[in-house]
């Protein structure tokens, strides 16, 4: 399967083809719990409209490229390299809030057919967390390996993260991959389980080896694939993912969202819930690396 692959990198460094694999597509009328326990994830095909993905997707490109950050025709998405959003927004965190909270973006991203699933996966009604990770990667770009365990973890322990691809990613433009069996690798428990980065700010809630080194000293193979629009991937608190470096020839930003859903009822971190959630560090949506202008970075927590 690794020879279906185009050279791909991770923080700078290629990729050995036989550390790489496609990703099980789940059985959608199949018992999700069982399969998210046996792979660490869940891969749904189709599980979501595509035209209300192209409206979101859409929607979220209008807001970049109205701060000079999507060169035209902006429905190509490809990077300007300029960017006016400090000057017209000046406080960061609130335009990225307002992107955020766009009503075509959040009926994909909260809603019914999405609450369906993660009702078919908990075995009865849900909650969703008001906060969402929105996310724009320019070429170059990626997301460090790592755990969502440290992030949100005053909850719940039945939470789980749904990550969507605002439009097709191919295997050139960075994807989202899952560490292989991860999810029980004990030493990810040992290193992560209770620790809370807002309440141990010196500690730091991602892998700090090089995922590369990671995965070739515990036997793991990086699992991706090719992400259609209406695609959605779900994954457990303590299943290990990040994206590959965005390779694209042509500077196309990848868009993609991640919402977390638990059983309604059950306590919610309060720190992503409500009208105005406070997130990390009372930054509300100023803590995200995607509220920084289009190319920046943040220090990695």
């Amino acid at each position: 399967m690794s020879a279906a692959f185009p050279p791909l990198e991770i923080a700078g460094r290629k990729v050995p083809p036989s550390m790489l694999g496609e990703l099980v597509a789940a059985d959608p009328e199949g018992d999700l719990a069982a399969q998210l326990d046996q792979h660490g994830y869940l891969l749904l095909r189709s599980a979501l409209e595509a035209g209300e993905v192209a409206a979101a997707r859409a929607e979220v490109l209008a807001r970049l490229a109205e701060v000079g950050e999507i060169a035209a025709p902006v429905a190509d998405a490809i990077a300007s390299g300029t960017s006016r959003r400090s000057e017209l927004y000046p406080d960061l965190g609130a335009f990225w809030r307002s992107v955020s909270e766009g009503p075509a973006l959040r009926r994909v991203s909260h809603g019914p057919l999405l609450a369906g699933l993660m009702e078919r996966l908990w075995g009865g009604p849900v909650a969703a967390l008001d906060f969402l990770w929105l996310r724009a990667m320019a070429r170059g770009k990626a997301s460090p390996l790592h755990v969502d365990h440290p992030y949100m973890n005053r909850g719940t322990d039945r939470l789980a993260t749904a990550w969507i691809p605002l439009g097709e990613v191919g295997l050139e433009e960075g994807p989202l991959f899952m560490l292989e069996g991860s999810h029980r690798l004990a030493e990810l428990r040992t290193r992560f389980a209770g620790l809370d980065i807002d309440r141990q700010p010196g500690a730091k809630g991602h892998v700090e080896e090089h995922p590369i080194d990671f995965a070739r000293a515990h036997g793991c193979r990086f699992l991706t694939t090719r992400f259609l629009p209406g695609d959605c991937m779900v994954f457990s608190m303590f299943t290990a993912h990040a994206a590959f470096d965005n390779g694209s020839a042509g500077g196309r930003v990848r868009l993609s969202c991640d919402c977390r859903w638990q059983p309604a009822g059950e306590p919610m971190d309060e720190r992503f819930a409500g009208p105005d959630p406070r997130a990390h560090g009372g930054k509300g949506y100023g803590c995200l690396m995607a509220a920084r202008p289009l190319g920046e970075t943040l220090a990695l927590r």
